[in-house]
């Protein structure tokens, strides 16, 4: 083959657009299955069975689809609420077969039954279709964005009881060990430019790979911060039961002491009775 250099140009006005479908054999079999549904005024065990045992993989799908979760939302939460037959065979279909009744059970204890009469006699309008597509496109996003902020202001509300407002700085960039280098951090105590106290808030709702960022994140504070600096975090979310290995991680570097140590929503009066005893070791 002859040699030869090619141009932005030549490239460029070669580009076409890449048509693609959203539909394949299980998006199929799943508006199959719903168009199967019957109409009727009240929903139970009979027809979540029904749904399940028709095709249990298409079925998970549809009945994700009444609860408006998704599969990473939607999986821990059902292990969760399946107790100890979700710790020993999962939320598939083994736990299903193993457990038909009270697997049934729990979806309708997590209303499941008032979602499929709520979204199977609700009459729509144009503007509900293109508020689903909106939902669709970008609600799991704003979801998670909503999710984080919302678990910063319960940290700064936290903050707030024990430092002053001007020895908080919320989302900047500290100053790192060299002087020079910064970081990101969600809270710097009592400033961004001598950091005493940082604290970084994580919360998750679904898995995925920004719990794995999670270790990213922490290790470039703990290469940045002062040894002296202590470090908090701040997570929740069950969630974190899917990423176990990713926890333990976290773990090990509080084991190490690269993180003071970590908290969760449920341990938020030690958060603050911790603060306020390093706020009086500082002699803030």
């Amino acid at each position: 083959m002859k040699r030869f250099r090619q141009t932005f140009e030549e490239i460029e006005s070669s580009l076409s657009r890449v048509e693609s479908t959203w539909m394949d054999a299980h998006a199929a079999e799943v508006i199959s299955m719903l168009r199967s549904l019957p109409m009727r005024r009240d929903y139970g065990a009979r027809d979540i069975h029904a749904i399940l045992d028709r095709d249990f993989k298409v079925g998970s799908t549809v009945i994700r689809l009444f609860m408006d979760q998704s599969k990473d939302e939607f999986v821990p939460n059902l292990k969760e609420a399946l107790g100890e037959n979700g710790k020993r065979y999962g939320s598939g279909v083994k736990c299903y077969k193993a457990f038909p009744e009270a697997y049934v059970s729990v979806l309708i204890k997590m209303g499941l039954g008032e979602k499929m009469h709520e979204s199977m006699n609700r009459q729509l309008v144009w503007h509900d279709v293109l508020s689903e597509r909106l939902k669709g496109g970008r609600g799991s996003a704003t979801k998670g964005q909503a999710r984080g902020r919302d678990m910063e202001n319960f940290v700064e509300q936290i903050l707030l009881e024990v430092f002053h407002r001007g020895q908080i700085s919320p989302r900047c960039r500290f100053i790192g060990s060299n002087g020079i280098s910064d970081e990101k951090t969600d809270f710097a105590i009592p400033s961004p430019d001598d950091p005493l106290i940082l604290i970084e808030v994580k919360a998750y709702g679904a898995t995925g790979s920004k719990q794995t960022d999670v270790l990213g994140d922490i290790a470039r504070i703990v290469e940045q911060k002062r040894h002296d600096t202590h470090f908090i975090l701040v997570t929740d979310g069950i969630t974190w039961k899917q990423r176990a290995n990713d926890l333990r991680k976290l773990i090990t570097l509080q084991n190490e002491g690269k993180i003071l140590k970590i908290y969760t929503k449920t341990m938020a009066l030690q958060l603050k009775e911790d603060l306020e005893t390093l706020k009086a070791e500082f002699g803030l």
